[in-house]
């Protein structure tokens, strides 16, 4: 079950990039790790660079796929976002964005819905 759902994170990962692309961003790196954990997707455009957690879920009935990405999350990924930029120096403005992926027959799904929330946190 655990690799079935890490590979269905990849392909909502995927979709998101994909989704990025299409309006304009250059995705520089995906499933990004470090001591502190790992930031889903990097992606730059002219002016910001974006850290996107992406949350997939087969829908909000139970709660909004953002509703995942508690404090705990956030932190994590903030301070993986702090090694990154030590290591990747950039004067472009970080954003911490999250993705929400809907997909009800999950990978068979064919156009899943993206509600991408820039400066989530």
């Amino acid at each position: 079950m655990g690799g079935d759902r890490r590979l269905l994170g990849r392909w909502g990962e995927t979709q998101t990039a994909e989704w990025l692309r299409a309006r304009g961003w250059r995705v520089v790196a995906a499933g990004w790790q470090c001591r502190f954990g790992e930031i889903d997707l990097i992606a730059v455009n002219d002016k910001y660079v974006a850290f996107t957690e992406v949350k997939l879920r087969k829908n909000a009935v139970f709660a909004p796929a953002r509703a995942f990405v508690d404090r705990g999350k956030q932190e994590r990924v903030r301070t993986a976002a702090q090694l990154y930029l030590l290591e990747h120096p950039t004067e472009l403005q970080p954003r911490f964005d999250v993705a929400e992926v809907y997909a009800p027959e999950g990978m068979a799904t064919r156009k899943p819905e993206i509600n991408y929330i820039e400066d989530a946190f």
